[in-house]
């Protein structure tokens, strides 16, 4: 009777514990996050884990790194736009940021800022993105003719709508969630000041 093969053992590298750690992170909190429950997870013992990290506050780091760099990426992805399409794409940034993010997604953004508010290195990398977030908005507006006071003004409201609106449940309060989300997307995108009255305004 032949031997059955033995299943090849999986090897992990440091990215393969990064990505563990954060589902643990947004199931858990950073205060769940530990060595010995992501070694049960993975099926390795602990030996591993320290083959690629110093200790739990490296792998911490690589995990804001992690998150840091793919915020900042899909920033820079989602609000890129050809000049002359400014408006458009600011209507695009709204329409993508508010739409029905998997639970997944914010159980990881809501486990992250949580982190900050105790961790100056968590609040530092926080503070980075949303530096980013707000600057790339802002660029949008100021493309458009919106002077740079009122520019500031509305990339901070496109973020408290789009951040809001994800941890919010608003069916009950309005059914016609479209046309609600359109309607928001213009008060915040379109203006009616006579500073921003030229490319906002004429825009298609």
């Amino acid at each position: 009777m032949e031997n059955t093969p033995k299943k090849a053992r999986v090897q992990l590298d440091r990215q393969s514990w990064v990505m563990a750690a954060i589902e643990v992170m947004a199931e858990e909190g950073i205060a769940g996050l530990r060595v010995e429950v992501l070694a049960k997870r993975l099926k390795v013992t602990k030996g591993s884990f320290y083959w690629h990290f110093e200790d739990r506050r490296d792998l911490l780091v690589a995990i804001l790194q992690h998150w840091k760099e793919g915020r900042i990426r899909d920033i820079i992805k989602q609000t890129r736009a050809q000049p002359g399409s400014e408006l458009a794409q600011i209507y695009h940034v709204i329409d993508v940021y508010s739409a029905s993010r998997s639970r997944r997604g914010m159980m990881i953004e809501l486990a992250v800022r949580d982190w900050a508010r105790r961790d100056v290195e968590a609040a530092a990398i926080v503070a980075e993105v949303d530096d980013v977030r707000l600057r790339r908005a802002r660029d949008l507006f100021l493309a458009c003719g919106v002077p740079m006071e009122e520019a500031s003004s509305r990339c901070m409201l496109l973020y408290a709508y789009v951040f809001g609106v994800s941890l919010m449940n608003y069916e009950k309060f309005d059914s016609d969630v479209l046309r609600l989300k359109r309607d928001i997307a213009d008060l915040i995108a379109r203006s009616h000041s006579s500073a921003a009255s030229g490319p906002m305004d004429s825009a298609a």
